[in-house]
């Protein structure tokens, strides 16, 4: 059997979806960064060479870090080089590793998804982009996963995840701290011996995930100490009788050794005399890992699956249960706030069908969408605006219907108004509610100086999608953004893309754009 079928029998085998646990070796791959020693090499300033502080932790990196970071803090100061960030940075000084930490974080700021679809390997990055994975743990500090799954919610440290209360779905744990908070990482021998000192702690709330899920390793070695302390707390929580428990969740994803041939087996990891069951992948190229996990997702985004698990949470353990039970379309769920209790979420099955004998009431949102890019359907503007769109118009705003008002001669609102149609729900929408609210701290805090072409062409599709609504109207250029749309039309179904609630609203905002008027 080969990989891509194989890991689709043991996923679909698993009630719960994949998550992904990511090592320092999944943002060599992508975006280039340095391991330990190449990571660490860039801050030797201080006029002391890399190999006398290797030397003198004797070969210990955290080690390393922490005698590293006593130099740079006395380089930092006073170098001319670091002028600016001394007075911008330095009233987040803490300690003598205060100013290293900060540096790093500046450095990785600089990696980005740009980065990714550049390399040799953006075929798999476009697959990872649309991925519906369950979460994703990992011990890296940069932001390529947030950038990969925007709609997660993000833990950093053990602290913050040891002490909230996550849902196992559309979740980011990034256990080693984050580049956001230079003081999260975990960077030093003494950062390291305290992360460990809780590690059963860290394990005892990732259990259930662990005997529920199909964890995806990618990134690390399969003796790599974090992996190895980790899978030892979380054996030791379960006990060896039931660390069988743990067959086929387990899957290593390898670099192949020279002359050997991508593989898949199962095999054991030992662990202080422990045997851990795990499935060991050996390939090179990782699309048929993604296309596996890829076949398998979920219809319903993650992120909102999650905001179902949060209300139920909340709703279990409130004294005064909210009664308010309400339908609402699954392009508008941003936030679990946007509904005090979900029953049911699920997405319509829509028959992709033109103009019929039974005539107009067959036409759906899927197909005003592909006459909005393409022009091609020759639909009676009259039919649709009476009978179509207030009927799509029910469930979502989402539809494109300047168009058709355009082409039926109604150039402005006054004309709107005396037309009689009842499409106010589209016609008056504020513009700001076709922004997803998770992606605007990303878009200012990295995107707001570019124009929608650069947008297009530093990030993934599925980013693009949801930042080019934040521009200002000046800054898109509609043939573009046409051209955009038509490129990854395919990206509008649910059943193919997680995203496709980003994509909608966009090809809205581009039929308020290029047929709308200025609405009062």
């Amino acid at each position: 059997m080969d990989i891509e079928a194989k890991l689709v029998d043991i996923f679909r085998s698993r009630s719960a979806g994949p998550f992904l646990f990511l090592g320092s070796g999944f943002s060599r791959r992508y975006l280039g960064l340095e391991d330990w020693n190449g990571l660490l090499s860039k801050f030797c300033v201080a006029g002391k060479p890399f190999e006398y502080y290797l030397s003198s932790a004797n070969g210990n990196y955290p080690k390393v870090a922490a005698l590293l970071a006593k130099d740079f803090n006395e380089y930092w100061w006073s170098a001319p080089e670091y002028v600016q960030n001394v007075q911008r940075y330095k009233s987040k000084i803490q300690d003598e590793t205060s100013a290293l930490r900060i540096e790093v974080c500046n450095y990785l700021s600089t990696l980005d998804q740009s980065k990714a679809k550049e390399s040799v390997h953006s075929e798999e990055v476009k697959l990872l982009a649309n991925l519906n994975v369950d979460g994703v743990i990992t011990t890296n500090w940069d932001m390529f996963i947030e950038q990969l799954f925007p709609d997660y919610k993000t833990y950093i440290g053990q602290e913050e995840l040891l002490f909230s209360n996550p849902q196992e779905i559309g979740e980011i744990y990034k256990i080693h701290g984050c580049s956001t908070s230079s003081s999260s990482l975990v960077l030093t021998d003494y950062d390291y011996e305290s992360f460990n000192n809780k590690n059963t702690y860290l394990a005892a709330k990732l259990i259930t995930l662990f005997v529920e899920h199909p964890v995806v390793f990618i990134g690390y070695s399969i003796s790599d100490e974090n992996i190895s302390s980790l899978l030892k707390a979380i054996s030791g929580c379960i006990g060896q009788d039931n660390i069988e428990q743990l067959r086929r969740n387990l899957i290593f994803v390898q670099r192949l050794s020279d002359r050997e041939d991508p593989n898949i087996s199962d095999t054991y990891l030992t662990i202080d005399g422990i045997q851990i069951p795990l499935v060991l992948v050996k390939t090179n190229d990782f699309l048929p890992v993604y296309k596996a996990i890829h076949s398998t997702k979920r219809k319903i985004p993650a992120r909102v699956l999650r905001y179902c698990k949060e209300q139920l949470y909340e709703l279990v353990q409130s004294a005064e249960p909210e009664k308010k039970i309400c339908v609402v379309d699954i392009d508008e769920i941003e936030t679990k706030d946007d509904v005090e209790f979900l029953v049911g979420v699920g997405v319509a099955q829509q028959e992709m069908v033109g103009p019929s004998p039974i005539g107009y009431a067959s036409i759906n949102t899927n197909d005003l969408f592909e006459d909005l890019l393409h022009e091609d359907k020759a639909y009676d503007c009259e039919q649709i605006l009476n009978t179509v769109a207030p009927k799509v118009c029910k469930s979502t705003p989402n539809v494109p219907v300047f168009m058709y008002l355009r082409k039926a001669g109604i150039n402005n609102d006054k004309d709107y108004r005396e037309s009689g149609y009842s499409l106010d729900k589209v016609v008056y929408r504020d513009l700001k509610k076709l922004r997803v609210v998770s992606y605007k701290k990303p878009f200012f805090r990295n995107y707001r100086h570019m124009d929608m072409g650069q947008i297009i062409e530093a990030c993934t599709p599925e980013n693009a999608a949801a930042y080019i609504p934040f521009l200002s109207s000046e800054k898109i250029n509609v043939e573009i953004l046409h051209q955009f749309l038509v490129e990854n039309e395919e990206k509008f179904y649910y059943e193919i893309s997680s995203y496709a609630s980003s994509f909608r609203k966009l090809a809205a905002l581009y039929d308020r754009l290029k047929w709308g008027w200025d609405v009062p």
